[in-house]
Order: C-alpha cells, then structure tokens, then sequence
C-alpha cells in the first residue's frame, strides 16, 4: 500500500513539477527545422563603423559560404563596401588591421566571396586606388553597383 501511494504521489506531483520548472516558458521551447539551403547569388551592403560589426558580417558571410558549400558554380557573394570600414582597408593602415586584413583575404581566396568598394566613398575617406589592398575591387559607386547586380546577375540583397 505504501509503494502504490508513493507512486501516486509521484505521479500527481510530476506534471506540477513540471509545470513549475517551464513557467518561465509557457509557449514551450524552439525548435531547429531542419532546411537545407541551395546556394545563390548575394550582395551584401556594407557600411559599418567598427572592426567587430565588421567582423560580424564576416561571420555571417564565411557561414553562408559554407552553407553554399563555396560553390563557385552556383553562388557568389558579392559585399559593396562603402562606409566607415573603407580605412580597415587601407595598406597605410595595414598594421592595425593586418589580422582582420588577412582574414578578408582568406575570403577572397575562396574564390566566391568577392569584396567591392565604392571610389566615391574611398575618396571621401582620403584614399585613391594604389591606397587599398589588392584583393579589393574598386567600383564607380556603391549604390549603382548593388542595382546593377541584382537587376543584371540576379544577386539577392542583403544588409
């Protein structure tokens, strides 16, 4: 008898305990859907003002990169750079941003993931062509260049 009650009690107390320990969660907890991601073509607009939202964008590129599985065939990420970043670039400033720098080109060396820069902006930063790395394609100007890859080579946009 005092076994079957201890398990009713067990029981009854259960769920309340339960209870208890989700109220902070009354929706339940997320779940990951299991999506799998054909790869495409993006270009992300870039303007930034710090090393680390750089970095953050880094991030989320060499990810979809990796999602994309760096499909040269069937994706390009294409980031158009024309903000506060543009100094990151710079080859006088090369030794405050050597880490970042060669991260980007790490990038670059993937062969889909390519870095543009607006003249415009560069020059309203003080930079001229033979001032920015090599592995930066210079562009006339950032906005023309975004339309121009999502109505000419069908790029998606991202911010």
């Amino acid at each position: 008898m005092r076994i079957k009650t201890g398990l009713l009690l067990t029981f009854l107390l259960l769920p309340v305990s339960l209870l208890a320990a989700d109220a902070n969660a009354p929706w339940g907890h997320a779940r990951l859907d299991a999506v799998s991601y054909k790869p495409h073509k993006v270009v992300y607009d870039v303007s930034v003002s710090s090393v680390g939202a750089l970095s953050n964008v880094l991030d989320r590129v060499s990810y979809l990169n990796k999602l994309y599985q760096a499909n040269p065939f069937d994706s390009s990420i294409v980031m158009v750079l024309h903000g506060n970043e543009i100094p990151f670039f710079g080859i006088k400033n090369y030794d405050k941003y050597k880490e970042l720098m060669k991260r980007v080109q790490s990038l670059v060396e993937s062969g889909n993931i390519r870095f543009r820069m607006c003249k415009l902006a560069a020059e309203g930063h003080g930079f001229k062509l033979k001032d920015i790395h090599g592995f930066v394609e210079m562009v006339p100007m950032a906005d023309a260049e975004i339309i121009r890859l999502q109505q000419e080579e069908g790029h998606v946009y991202m911010r």
